[in-house]
């Protein structure tokens, strides 16, 4: 069976970029912080699976629950860096990138006592505009990224980028592992997890990813966020009817679809399932 890449985007419900424009970063200590029940449900699910995933996490929610960065590392689960502040790459200049990412590993690295190889940017973020990214993160001393969604959306992708794993600087380079996507009569879609995964019926998630496996050959990886679990999170009525709807939709679904997922797929951590093995 192929080896398929388990993910989760640390990050609370008010700090998603849909939120960004009525929740304000100095707000975030006034909201009823429901990450860490969270995140420990999740590492519950996986302990009773017998799975091992990777961790993208925010260095603000390290800092004030280091008992989610604990655990993570104690169970095995691989712990990488999704930035300090969940701030979109396209908002930050080399300089502040370099910083941001900078800052995050070596915060995560001294509380994990761990080396962080992997980092996630912010609702994807990185595009055609930005690529001088990967080299800001080579130079950081990350070893890859999933950061590009390649495929068509309003906020995020870069829909004509390669669909698996591959070098966007060089072949020595760093590497880049998309989302997982389907190629169907010429057309990309989605099948990684997210809103996405929340909308589709699970019958046909479950199929691309088959297809994925079984038809192209290749791992799939598949995310999700803490939040995504938590139908009782806090509703944020002056966000847009678009926001509204993408965030929203189905959670009370999705423990149940994960528990599935689970099930019916081969998961590992993104080091052990894309990256060589170390000697």
């Amino acid at each position: 069976m192929i080896k398929n890449a388990m993910t989760v985007d640390v990050e609370d419900y008010f700090q998603v970029s849909a939120f960004e424009n009525i929740i304000t970063r100095d707000d975030w200590d006034n909201y009823p912080h429901r990450v860490e029940f969270n995140t420990h449900r999740i590492l519950d699910m996986f302990a009773n699976n017998n799975l091992k995933a990777t961790f993208f996490t925010l260095g603000w929610v390290a800092e004030r629950y280091p008992s989610i960065v604990k655990r993570i590392v104690d169970e095995g689960h691989e712990l990488a860096s999704h930035g300090y502040h969940h701030i979109r790459v396209i908002n930050q200049t080399p300089k502040e990138f370099h910083a941001d990412i900078t800052k995050t590993k070596n915060l995560l690295e001294e509380m994990g006592g761990v080396e962080v190889k992997g980092y996630r940017a912010a609702s994807y973020s990185i595009n055609q505009n930005n690529l001088w990214a990967f080299s800001e993160l080579e130079d950081a001393g990350y070893l890859y990224s999933s950061s590009i969604y390649p495929i068509k959306h309003d906020l995020y992708g870069i829909p004509d980028a390669p669909r698996f794993k591959y070098h966007p600087n060089d072949q020595s380079g760093i590497l880049e592992v998309p989302v997982s996507t389907l190629k169907l009569l010429g057309k990309t879609y989605p099948c990684g997890g997210g809103g996405f995964f929340r909308f589709y019926p699970y019958k046909f998630s479950k199929w691309a990813l088959k297809r994925l496996n079984n038809t192209e050959g290749q791992s799939g990886m598949f995310y999700f966020h803490p939040w995504e679990i938590d139908p009782e999170q806090p509703r944020q009525n002056l966000a847009s009817n678009k926001a509204k709807f993408r965030h929203y939709l189905n959670l009370g679904k999705m423990q149940s679809r994960l528990e599935m997922l689970m099930n019916d797929f081969d998961w590992h951590r993104m080091d052990e399932v894309f990256l060589p093995p170390q000697t």
